[in-house]
């Protein structure tokens, strides 16, 4: 009987741990990132590239980062979202153009419209990489002081935007 006894106890122990991991949301994924300053960035400007923006001229401002791309699927759902809420001007709205090519990402804007205040154009995927991206579209929220407070993983929806962006946004800009 007590052969029994130690396979027994390693399936329940398996048991709870599936059970746990069954109920975490996976957009939930914790960045190490949060709490901390925003990786520096200098880069060109999409629409412009003569003129080159850095995370340093952000400084002082509530803001968010929308890492997108033309090829990403989930960003053309989160962009309608995105446009109506640039329109309310609540924050500022900074585009990261994740591994794309330029005409293609002013083709989208053109044709979708253009929610940020600038797009910073990323083709290689380095400034991504300094923020922890690993899929797009991906969505942080940085204070005034340069620090990433909240990152959402994922297409950003009403519901995201009403529970989670809004609430922290009202809080920061107090």
């Amino acid at each position: 009987m007590k052969r029994f006894l130690l396979p027994l106890g390693l399936f329940l122990v398996l048991a709870i741990f599936l059970a746990v991991g069954l109920k975490l949301d996976p957009r939930e994924v914790p960045s190490p990132l949060v709490g901390k300053p925003a990786p520096g960035f200098q880069a060109p400007a999409l629409g412009r590239p003569e003129i080159t923006i850095k995370r340093d001229d952000l400084l002082g401002k509530v803001w968010l980062l929308n890492v997108w791309a033309s090829w990403c699927g989930a960003c053309r759902d989160e962009h309608p979202v995105l446009v109506e809420f640039s329109r309310r001007k609540w924050v500022p709205i900074y585009g990261l153009n994740y591994k794309d090519k330029r005409e293609d990402g002013l083709g989208w804007l053109t044709q979708f419209g253009n929610p940020y205040t600038e797009s910073v154009f990323d083709p290689e995927g380095r400034i991504g990489i300094d923020y922890g991206v690993y899929g797009v579209p991906e969505t942080f929220v940085i204070d005034r002081a340069g620090v990433i407070r909240y990152k959402h993983i994922g297409p950003v929806t009403p519901e995201v935007l009403r529970d989670k962006l809004e609430p922290l946004l009202r809080k920061l800009n107090a």
